[in-house]
């Protein structure tokens, strides 16, 4: 679940996720995120599943994910209520990826747009059963916490070695 970003700062999220293994995209509509009308939306996502397509054929990977719809943040936390591991990204959080417990079948990860979630979406994600996370001591770019945290993530629970 990504903040949608400005620029091509999502199409790095979707591109290096691709690569990464992400199964399924969300692309959440935020306080701080880029605010675009309907149709220009819809624009967005047609480009952005050409960016899927293009990152499983440089990468080699046979099952496209899924992109699903920008809906608003309390949509798309619905939407991934069965997961398992359900992390948001807070910099401001106690815990990091490795205090967390042994494999989970499933994980929903969080991502805030350029300048992070609001406060009160943290406390939207907390409420709905997101545990909050931290990458560590810098303020990342939002593309550079959607790689990390996907690369932590595959190298302890994943098939990264």
């Amino acid at each position: 679940m990504q903040g949608v970003a400005k620029g091509d700062h999502m199409d790095l999220t979707l591109q290096k996720g691709t690569e990464l293994g992400v199964s399924a995209f969300r692309p959440a509509l935020t306080k701080r995120g880029l605010h675009l009308p309907a149709e220009r939306l819809s624009s967005k996502s047609a480009h952005w599943q050409g960016v899927i397509v293009g990152a499983c054929e440089q990468c080699g990977r046979t099952e496209l994910p899924a992109l699903h719809a920008p809906a608003t943040l309390a949509q798309c936390l619905q939407e991934t209520a069965g997961d398992e591991l359900r992390l948001v990204l807070d910099p401001t959080a106690e815990h990091s990826l490795a205090a967390l417990a042994a494999r989970p079948v499933s994980i929903t990860l969080v991502v805030g747009p350029e300048g992070g979630l609001a406060p009160e979406e943290i406390a939207e994600a907390r409420h709905a059963g997101c545990t909050p996370v931290r990458l560590g001591p810098r303020i990342l770019r939002t593309e550079t916490a959607c790689i990390a945290a996907l690369t932590l993530a595959q190298a302890r629970w994943g098939d990264l070695m």
